[in-house]
Protein backbone atom coordinates (compact mmCIF):
# COMPACT_ATOMS: atom_id res chain seq x y z
CA UNK A 1 0.00 0.00 0.00
CA UNK A 2 1.66 3.25 -1.10
CA UNK A 3 1.88 6.38 1.05
CA UNK A 4 -0.71 8.55 -0.71
CA UNK A 5 -0.26 11.69 1.38
CA UNK A 6 1.82 12.85 4.33
CA UNK A 7 -0.78 11.99 7.00
CA UNK A 8 -2.34 8.95 5.32
CA UNK A 9 -1.94 5.77 7.37
CA UNK A 10 -4.26 3.38 5.55
CA UNK A 11 -6.19 2.89 2.34
CA UNK A 12 -9.13 0.91 1.01
CA UNK A 13 -8.80 -1.18 -2.15
CA UNK A 14 -11.86 -0.22 -4.19
CA UNK A 15 -11.06 -2.02 -7.45
CA UNK A 16 -8.57 -4.40 -9.04
CA UNK A 17 -8.06 -3.82 -12.75
CA UNK A 18 -6.32 -7.18 -13.20
CA UNK A 19 -7.10 -10.75 -12.17
CA UNK A 20 -4.73 -13.48 -11.01
CA UNK A 21 -2.96 -14.86 -14.04
CA UNK A 22 -3.16 -11.67 -16.07
CA UNK A 23 -0.08 -10.18 -17.70
CA UNK A 24 0.81 -6.78 -16.23
CA UNK A 25 2.95 -4.10 -17.85
CA UNK A 26 5.07 -1.70 -15.84
CA UNK A 27 3.17 1.55 -15.06
CA UNK A 28 -0.13 0.02 -16.20
CA UNK A 29 -3.03 0.81 -13.81
CA UNK A 30 -3.21 -2.12 -11.41
CA UNK A 31 -5.71 -1.15 -8.71
CA UNK A 32 -7.71 1.78 -7.33
CA UNK A 33 -7.26 2.88 -3.74
CA UNK A 34 -9.36 5.26 -1.65
CA UNK A 35 -7.90 7.27 1.24
CA UNK A 36 -8.93 10.33 3.20
CA UNK A 37 -6.93 12.39 0.69
CA UNK A 38 -7.76 11.03 -2.72
CA UNK A 39 -9.12 8.17 -4.80
CA UNK A 40 -6.24 7.14 -7.05
CA UNK A 41 -5.36 4.58 -9.67
CA UNK A 42 -2.02 3.00 -8.71
CA UNK A 43 0.26 1.80 -11.53
CA UNK A 44 2.14 -1.48 -11.44
CA UNK A 45 5.76 -1.04 -10.29
CA UNK A 46 6.91 -4.05 -12.32
CA UNK A 47 6.22 -6.13 -15.41
CA UNK A 48 5.16 -9.76 -15.16
CA UNK A 49 2.19 -11.94 -14.26
CA UNK A 50 -0.13 -11.16 -11.36
CA UNK A 51 0.29 -14.39 -9.42
CA UNK A 52 -1.46 -13.47 -6.18
CA UNK A 53 -3.95 -10.90 -4.88
CA UNK A 54 -3.51 -10.70 -1.13
CA UNK A 55 -6.06 -8.00 -0.29
CA UNK A 56 -9.56 -8.15 -1.76
CA UNK A 57 -11.74 -5.27 -2.93
CA UNK A 58 -13.33 -3.43 -0.01
CA UNK A 59 -10.54 -4.25 2.44
CA UNK A 60 -8.77 -1.47 4.35
CA UNK A 61 -5.10 -2.03 5.19
CA UNK A 62 -2.20 0.00 6.58
CA UNK A 63 0.36 1.79 4.45
CA UNK A 64 3.15 -0.68 3.68
CA UNK A 65 0.91 -3.76 3.66
CA UNK A 66 1.57 -6.21 0.81
CA UNK A 67 -1.30 -6.18 -1.64
CA UNK A 68 -0.29 -8.53 -4.43
CA UNK A 69 2.57 -10.47 -5.98
CA UNK A 70 3.85 -10.02 -9.52
CA UNK A 71 6.08 -12.87 -10.72
CA UNK A 72 7.36 -14.41 -13.90
CA UNK A 73 4.21 -16.50 -14.16
CA UNK A 74 5.79 -19.94 -13.73
CA UNK A 75 4.59 -22.44 -11.20
CA UNK A 76 6.27 -25.67 -10.09
CA UNK A 77 5.67 -27.21 -13.51
CA UNK A 78 6.87 -24.18 -15.43
CA UNK A 79 3.40 -23.10 -16.52
CA UNK A 80 1.52 -19.97 -15.69
CA UNK A 81 -1.58 -20.37 -13.50
CA UNK A 82 -4.83 -19.85 -15.39
CA UNK A 83 -6.56 -16.50 -15.08
CA UNK A 84 -8.93 -16.24 -12.15
CA UNK A 85 -7.15 -18.89 -10.03
CA UNK A 86 -5.46 -17.83 -6.86
CA UNK A 87 -2.78 -19.54 -4.82
CA UNK A 88 -4.10 -22.75 -3.22
CA UNK A 89 -5.51 -22.18 0.24
CA UNK A 90 -3.14 -24.80 1.66
CA UNK A 91 -0.18 -22.46 1.21
CA UNK A 92 0.78 -20.40 4.26
CA UNK A 93 -0.93 -17.00 4.32
CA UNK A 94 1.41 -14.04 3.61
CA UNK A 95 1.96 -11.58 6.42
CA UNK A 96 1.92 -7.78 6.36
CA UNK A 97 5.44 -6.43 5.87
CA UNK A 98 6.89 -2.93 5.83
CA UNK A 99 7.70 -3.26 2.11
CA UNK A 100 5.85 -0.79 -0.10
CA UNK A 101 3.06 -1.75 -2.52
CA UNK A 102 3.44 -4.73 -4.84
CA UNK A 103 6.40 -7.04 -4.58
CA UNK A 104 8.00 -8.66 -7.64
CA UNK A 105 8.96 -12.31 -7.06
CA UNK A 106 10.75 -14.39 -9.71
CA UNK A 107 12.80 -17.08 -7.98
CA UNK A 108 10.97 -17.95 -4.79
CA UNK A 109 7.46 -17.61 -3.47
CA UNK A 110 8.54 -17.87 0.17
CA UNK A 111 7.67 -14.57 1.84
CA UNK A 112 9.41 -13.09 4.88
CA UNK A 113 7.26 -12.40 7.89
CA UNK A 114 7.25 -9.36 10.11
CA UNK A 115 5.28 -7.98 12.99
CA UNK A 116 1.85 -6.99 11.75
CA UNK A 117 1.07 -3.29 11.58
CA UNK A 118 -2.64 -3.72 12.23
CA UNK A 119 -3.71 -3.76 15.88
CA UNK A 120 -5.20 -7.11 16.78
CA UNK A 121 -8.49 -7.34 18.69
CA UNK A 122 -8.59 -8.85 22.15
CA UNK A 123 -10.08 -12.07 20.75
CA UNK A 124 -8.54 -12.27 17.27
CA UNK A 125 -10.50 -14.02 14.54
CA UNK A 126 -8.93 -16.33 12.03
CA UNK A 127 -7.29 -14.50 9.18
CA UNK A 128 -7.24 -15.16 5.48
CA UNK A 129 -5.13 -13.67 2.71
CA UNK A 130 -3.60 -10.28 3.40
CA UNK A 131 -4.99 -10.06 6.92
CA UNK A 132 -8.70 -10.00 6.00
CA UNK A 133 -10.83 -11.82 8.55
CA UNK A 134 -12.50 -15.14 8.04
CA UNK A 135 -16.00 -15.10 9.45
CA UNK A 136 -16.37 -17.18 12.65
CA UNK A 137 -20.14 -16.62 12.81
CA UNK A 138 -22.12 -19.82 13.16
CA UNK A 139 -21.59 -22.59 10.60
CA UNK A 140 -23.01 -20.36 7.85
CA UNK A 141 -19.95 -18.15 7.70
CA UNK A 142 -17.20 -20.74 8.06
CA UNK A 143 -14.53 -20.62 5.41
CA UNK A 144 -15.63 -17.29 3.92
CA UNK A 145 -12.93 -14.65 3.53
CA UNK A 146 -14.41 -11.27 4.50
CA UNK A 147 -12.77 -7.86 4.52
CA UNK A 148 -13.09 -5.71 7.66
CA UNK A 149 -15.53 -3.36 5.90
CA UNK A 150 -17.75 -6.21 4.74
CA UNK A 151 -17.62 -7.96 8.10
CA UNK A 152 -18.65 -4.78 9.92
CA UNK A 153 -21.63 -4.26 7.64
CA UNK A 154 -22.73 -7.87 8.09
CA UNK A 155 -22.46 -7.61 11.87
CA UNK A 156 -24.19 -4.23 12.08
CA UNK A 157 -27.20 -5.44 10.10
CA UNK A 158 -27.34 -9.00 11.44
CA UNK A 159 -26.86 -10.55 8.00
CA UNK A 160 -25.65 -14.13 7.60
CA UNK A 161 -22.74 -14.26 5.10
CA UNK A 162 -24.24 -17.34 3.48
CA UNK A 163 -27.26 -15.30 2.36
CA UNK A 164 -25.16 -12.88 0.33
CA UNK A 165 -24.08 -13.66 -3.23
CA UNK A 166 -20.51 -12.48 -3.76
CA UNK A 167 -19.53 -10.73 -6.97
CA UNK A 168 -15.87 -10.06 -6.14
CA UNK A 169 -12.78 -11.98 -7.12
CA UNK A 170 -13.33 -15.71 -6.67
CA UNK A 171 -16.89 -15.10 -5.46
CA UNK A 172 -15.78 -12.91 -2.56
CA UNK A 173 -18.46 -10.80 -0.88
CA UNK A 174 -17.87 -7.08 -1.54
CA UNK A 175 -19.26 -4.05 0.23
CA UNK A 176 -21.65 -3.34 -2.65
CA UNK A 177 -23.01 -6.91 -2.36
CA UNK A 178 -23.90 -6.34 1.30
CA UNK A 179 -25.38 -2.88 0.65
CA UNK A 180 -27.57 -4.37 -2.08
CA UNK A 181 -28.96 -6.88 0.45
CA UNK A 182 -29.54 -4.10 2.97
CA UNK A 183 -31.42 -2.06 0.39
CA UNK A 184 -33.81 -4.94 -0.29
CA UNK A 185 -34.65 -5.65 3.35
CA UNK A 186 -38.18 -4.82 4.54
CA UNK A 187 -38.92 -2.59 7.51
CA UNK A 188 -38.43 -3.83 11.07
CA UNK A 189 -41.59 -4.97 12.78
CA UNK A 190 -42.49 -3.10 15.98
CA UNK A 191 -43.04 -6.13 18.18
CA UNK A 192 -40.00 -8.36 18.00
CA UNK A 193 -37.43 -6.40 16.01
CA UNK A 194 -37.35 -8.99 13.23
CA UNK A 195 -38.05 -8.15 9.59
CA UNK A 196 -41.67 -8.81 8.64
CA UNK A 197 -43.39 -8.62 5.26
CA UNK A 198 -44.84 -5.20 4.51
CA UNK A 199 -47.96 -4.46 2.46
CA UNK A 200 -47.45 -3.01 -0.99
CA UNK A 201 -47.36 0.80 -0.48
CA UNK A 202 -49.35 3.30 -2.46
CA UNK A 203 -47.50 5.73 -4.72
CA UNK A 204 -47.75 8.43 -2.05
CA UNK A 205 -46.29 6.12 0.62
CA UNK A 206 -43.67 4.47 -1.56
CA UNK A 207 -40.15 5.05 -0.12
CA UNK A 208 -37.59 6.94 -2.13
CA UNK A 209 -35.10 4.57 -3.79
CA UNK A 210 -31.96 6.70 -3.45
CA UNK A 211 -30.47 4.93 -0.43
CA UNK A 212 -30.63 1.78 1.62
CA UNK A 213 -33.32 1.49 4.31
CA UNK A 214 -31.97 -0.27 7.35
CA UNK A 215 -33.49 -1.73 10.50
CA UNK A 216 -32.99 0.09 13.77
CA UNK A 217 -29.91 -0.87 15.69
CA UNK A 218 -29.15 -0.82 19.34
CA UNK A 219 -27.88 2.62 20.29
CA UNK A 220 -28.82 4.15 16.95
CA UNK A 221 -31.23 7.01 16.47
CA UNK A 222 -34.76 5.86 15.62
CA UNK A 223 -35.84 6.40 12.03
CA UNK A 224 -39.30 7.37 10.83
CA UNK A 225 -41.16 5.51 8.14
CA UNK A 226 -39.89 7.70 5.31
CA UNK A 227 -36.36 8.36 6.56
CA UNK A 228 -33.39 7.33 4.46
CA UNK A 229 -30.17 6.02 5.92
CA UNK A 230 -27.23 6.74 3.64
CA UNK A 231 -24.04 4.90 4.66
CA UNK A 232 -20.92 7.06 4.63
CA UNK A 233 -18.64 6.53 1.65
CA UNK A 234 -14.96 6.05 2.35
CA UNK A 235 -14.07 9.62 1.39
CA UNK A 236 -16.98 10.95 3.49
CA UNK A 237 -15.84 8.91 6.47
CA UNK A 238 -12.22 10.02 6.11
CA UNK A 239 -13.23 13.66 5.72
CA UNK A 240 -15.30 13.43 8.89
CA UNK A 241 -12.38 11.98 10.82
CA UNK A 242 -10.02 14.67 9.53
CA UNK A 243 -12.40 17.50 10.38
CA UNK A 244 -13.07 16.26 13.91
CA UNK A 245 -9.34 15.81 14.47
CA UNK A 246 -8.66 19.34 13.23
CA UNK A 247 -11.24 20.86 15.58
CA UNK A 248 -9.71 18.95 18.47
CA UNK A 249 -6.18 20.05 17.53
CA UNK A 250 -6.35 23.76 16.65
CA UNK A 251 -7.77 26.72 18.54
CA UNK A 252 -10.11 27.75 15.71
CA UNK A 253 -10.85 31.48 15.51
CA UNK A 254 -12.78 33.30 12.76
CA UNK A 255 -12.14 36.80 11.38
CA UNK A 256 -14.07 38.39 8.49
CA UNK A 257 -13.39 41.41 6.26
CA UNK A 258 -15.45 43.09 3.55
CA UNK A 259 -13.62 43.44 0.22
CA UNK A 260 -14.35 45.90 -2.56
CA UNK A 261 -13.80 43.90 -5.77
CA UNK A 262 -14.60 46.77 -8.15
CA UNK A 263 -11.07 46.92 -9.64
CA UNK A 264 -11.22 43.17 -10.15
CA UNK A 265 -14.68 43.38 -11.67
CA UNK A 266 -13.56 46.01 -14.19
CA UNK A 267 -10.79 43.69 -15.42
CA UNK A 268 -13.18 40.75 -15.62
CA UNK A 269 -15.62 42.77 -17.71
CA UNK A 270 -13.02 44.15 -20.09
CA UNK A 271 -10.90 41.01 -20.49
CA UNK A 272 -13.23 38.15 -19.54
CA UNK A 273 -14.54 37.39 -23.03
CA UNK A 274 -11.10 37.27 -24.61
CA UNK A 275 -9.76 35.26 -21.68
CA UNK A 276 -12.44 32.58 -22.10
CA UNK A 277 -11.82 32.39 -25.84
CA UNK A 278 -8.07 31.94 -25.29
CA UNK A 279 -8.10 29.69 -22.22
CA UNK A 280 -11.35 27.77 -22.58
CA UNK A 281 -12.72 28.67 -19.14
CA UNK A 282 -14.12 31.74 -17.38
CA UNK A 283 -12.09 34.30 -15.48
CA UNK A 284 -13.58 34.05 -11.97
CA UNK A 285 -12.80 35.92 -8.77
CA UNK A 286 -10.87 32.98 -7.31
CA UNK A 287 -7.49 33.43 -9.07
CA UNK A 288 -7.51 37.15 -8.13
CA UNK A 289 -8.13 36.30 -4.48
CA UNK A 290 -5.56 33.49 -4.54
CA UNK A 291 -2.92 35.72 -6.14
CA UNK A 292 -3.55 38.47 -3.56
CA UNK A 293 -3.58 35.96 -0.68
CA UNK A 294 -0.19 34.62 -1.70
CA UNK A 295 1.35 38.09 -2.03
CA UNK A 296 0.05 39.06 1.41
CA UNK A 297 1.47 35.86 2.91
CA UNK A 298 4.96 36.98 1.92
CA UNK A 299 4.55 39.85 4.39
CA UNK A 300 2.78 37.78 7.07
CA UNK A 301 4.67 34.45 6.97
CA UNK A 302 3.39 33.17 10.32
CA UNK A 303 0.16 32.24 8.50
CA UNK A 304 2.11 30.07 6.03
CA UNK A 305 3.17 27.72 8.78
CA UNK A 306 2.39 24.71 10.92
CA UNK A 307 2.62 24.05 14.65
CA UNK A 308 5.43 21.75 15.73
CA UNK A 309 6.65 20.61 19.13
CA UNK A 310 6.28 23.80 21.16
CA UNK A 311 7.31 25.83 18.11
CA UNK A 312 5.95 27.44 14.94
CA UNK A 313 7.37 26.02 11.71
CA UNK A 314 7.38 28.77 9.06
CA UNK A 315 7.43 27.56 5.46
CA UNK A 316 9.28 29.73 2.96
CA UNK A 317 7.66 28.07 -0.07
CA UNK A 318 3.97 28.90 -0.44
CA UNK A 319 2.13 25.75 -1.48
CA UNK A 320 -1.48 26.80 -1.90
CA UNK A 321 -4.21 24.23 -1.28
CA UNK A 322 -7.45 24.77 -3.22
CA UNK A 323 -10.50 22.96 -1.83
CA UNK A 324 -12.36 21.16 -4.63
CA UNK A 325 -15.88 19.75 -4.36
CA UNK A 326 -16.22 16.30 -5.94
CA UNK A 327 -19.83 16.67 -7.13
CA UNK A 328 -21.19 16.49 -3.58
CA UNK A 329 -19.38 13.18 -2.95
CA UNK A 330 -16.59 14.65 -0.87
CA UNK A 331 -13.89 17.30 -0.68
CA UNK A 332 -10.24 17.20 -1.65
CA UNK A 333 -7.52 19.85 -1.45
CA UNK A 334 -5.00 19.61 -4.30
CA UNK A 335 -1.94 21.84 -3.99
CA UNK A 336 -0.56 24.56 -6.26
CA UNK A 337 3.13 24.30 -5.43
CA UNK A 338 5.35 27.40 -5.30
CA UNK A 339 2.35 29.65 -5.81
CA UNK A 340 4.50 32.71 -5.07
CA UNK A 341 6.10 32.29 -8.51
CA UNK A 342 2.81 32.69 -10.40
CA UNK A 343 1.15 35.80 -11.81
CA UNK A 344 -2.63 36.05 -12.28
CA UNK A 345 -2.71 34.14 -15.56
CA UNK A 346 -0.49 31.38 -14.21
CA UNK A 347 -2.58 31.11 -11.05
CA UNK A 348 -5.82 30.81 -13.04
CA UNK A 349 -4.36 28.05 -15.21
CA UNK A 350 -2.94 26.08 -12.28
CA UNK A 351 -6.14 26.26 -10.25
CA UNK A 352 -8.15 25.09 -13.24
CA UNK A 353 -5.71 22.25 -13.89
CA UNK A 354 -5.69 20.78 -10.37
CA UNK A 355 -9.47 21.13 -10.03
CA UNK A 356 -10.10 19.28 -13.29
CA UNK A 357 -7.68 16.50 -12.38
CA UNK A 358 -9.24 16.20 -8.92
CA UNK A 359 -12.71 15.67 -10.38
CA UNK A 360 -11.44 13.10 -12.89
CA UNK A 361 -9.30 11.22 -10.33
CA UNK A 362 -6.04 12.01 -12.09
CA UNK A 363 -4.19 13.57 -9.16
CA UNK A 364 -0.77 12.25 -8.23
CA UNK A 365 0.75 12.00 -4.77
CA UNK A 366 2.66 15.26 -5.34
CA UNK A 367 -0.61 17.03 -6.20
CA UNK A 368 -2.03 16.45 -2.72
CA UNK A 369 1.13 16.76 -0.62
CA UNK A 370 2.99 19.63 0.97
CA UNK A 371 0.24 22.24 1.31
CA UNK A 372 1.10 25.17 3.59
CA UNK A 373 -2.02 27.38 3.31
CA UNK A 374 -5.50 26.72 1.92
CA UNK A 375 -8.39 28.53 0.24
CA UNK A 376 -11.98 27.34 0.01
CA UNK A 377 -14.28 29.08 -2.43
CA UNK A 378 -18.04 28.85 -1.87
CA UNK A 379 -18.56 32.23 -3.56
CA UNK A 380 -20.13 30.88 -6.78
CA UNK A 381 -23.10 29.74 -4.66
CA UNK A 382 -23.67 33.19 -3.16
CA UNK A 383 -22.60 32.40 0.39
CA UNK A 384 -22.21 35.22 2.92
CA UNK A 385 -19.66 33.93 5.48
CA UNK A 386 -17.95 30.53 5.64
CA UNK A 387 -16.22 29.47 8.84
CA UNK A 388 -14.00 26.78 7.30
CA UNK A 389 -12.12 24.13 9.27
CA UNK A 390 -8.33 24.31 9.14
CA UNK A 391 -6.60 21.77 6.90
CA UNK A 392 -4.09 20.13 9.25
CA UNK A 393 -1.24 20.64 9.88
CA UNK A 394 -1.67 24.18 8.51
CA UNK A 395 -2.60 27.12 10.76
CA UNK A 396 -5.03 29.07 8.54
CA UNK A 397 -7.60 28.74 5.78
CA UNK A 398 -9.18 31.57 3.78
CA UNK A 399 -12.78 31.43 2.54
CA UNK A 400 -13.84 33.58 -0.42
CA UNK A 401 -17.60 34.03 -0.34
CA UNK A 402 -20.21 35.50 -2.65
CA UNK A 403 -19.69 38.82 -4.48
CA UNK A 404 -22.71 41.03 -5.13
CA UNK A 405 -23.41 44.53 -6.50
CA UNK A 406 -24.24 46.96 -3.71
CA UNK A 407 -24.02 50.71 -2.91
CA UNK A 408 -20.79 51.86 -1.29
CA UNK A 409 -19.35 55.17 -0.17
CA UNK A 410 -16.49 56.37 -2.37
CA UNK A 411 -14.18 59.29 -1.64
CA UNK A 412 -12.81 61.61 -4.31
CA UNK A 413 -9.02 61.70 -4.29
CA UNK A 414 -8.61 65.47 -4.63
CA UNK A 415 -10.86 67.07 -2.04
CA UNK A 416 -12.24 64.17 0.04
CA UNK A 417 -15.79 64.56 -1.25
CA UNK A 418 -17.93 61.48 -0.61
CA UNK A 419 -20.45 59.98 -2.98
CA UNK A 420 -22.44 56.77 -3.46
CA UNK A 421 -21.48 54.29 -6.17
CA UNK A 422 -22.42 50.70 -7.09
CA UNK A 423 -19.51 48.30 -6.63
CA UNK A 424 -18.93 44.55 -6.49
CA UNK A 425 -18.49 43.68 -2.83
CA UNK A 426 -17.96 40.43 -0.93
CA UNK A 427 -16.64 39.02 2.33
CA UNK A 428 -13.51 36.99 2.95
CA UNK A 429 -13.33 34.93 6.14
CA UNK A 430 -10.17 33.54 7.66
CA UNK A 431 -10.16 30.72 10.18
CA UNK A 432 -6.83 30.67 12.01
CA UNK A 433 -5.19 28.71 14.78
CA UNK A 434 -4.93 31.00 17.79
CA UNK A 435 -1.99 28.94 19.05
CA UNK A 436 0.08 30.26 16.13
CA UNK A 437 -0.96 33.92 15.82
CA UNK A 438 -3.18 36.53 17.44
CA UNK A 439 -6.12 38.41 15.99
CA UNK A 440 -4.18 41.62 15.30
CA UNK A 441 -1.78 39.72 13.06
CA UNK A 442 -4.66 38.26 11.03
CA UNK A 443 -6.42 41.64 10.85
CA UNK A 444 -3.31 43.21 9.34
CA UNK A 445 -3.04 40.32 6.88
CA UNK A 446 -6.64 40.80 5.71
CA UNK A 447 -6.07 44.55 5.36
CA UNK A 448 -3.05 43.86 3.15
CA UNK A 449 -5.08 41.35 1.12
CA UNK A 450 -7.68 44.05 0.49
CA UNK A 451 -4.99 46.53 -0.59
CA UNK A 452 -3.57 44.10 -3.12
CA UNK A 453 -7.00 43.33 -4.60
CA UNK A 454 -7.74 47.02 -4.99
CA UNK A 455 -4.34 48.25 -6.08
CA UNK A 456 -2.84 45.60 -8.36
CA UNK A 457 -2.46 46.14 -12.12
CA UNK A 458 -4.50 43.03 -12.89
CA UNK A 459 -4.81 43.76 -16.60
CA UNK A 460 -1.03 43.75 -16.88
CA UNK A 461 -0.83 40.27 -15.34
CA UNK A 462 -3.14 38.90 -18.01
Amino acid sequence: MPQLGETVTEGTITKWFKSVGDQVARDEPLFEVSTDKVDSEVPSPAEGVLTEILVEEGATVDVGARLAVIGDGTGSNGTAPPAGESTPQSSPPPQVTPAATVERVTESTDQPTAAGSVDAPADPPATGRGGVTTSPVGGSGDGLVLSPVVRRLLDEHDIEPSTVTGTGLGGRITRSDVEAVIAQRPEVGPSNGRAEPSPVPSMADRPRPAAARQPEQSGALPSAAHDEIVPFTNIRRRTAEHMVRSKATSAHTLMVKEIDYERVEQVRRSHGERFKADEGFSLTYLPFAARAAVEALAEFPHLNASVGDDALIIHHDINLGIAVDLDNEGLIVPVVHNAEELNLLGMARRIRDVAERARTKRLSLDDISGGTFSITNAGPFGTLITGAIINQPQVAILSTDGVTRKPVVVVALDDGTESIAIHSVGLVAMTFDHRAVDGAYVARYLARLSEVLNGRDWAGEL
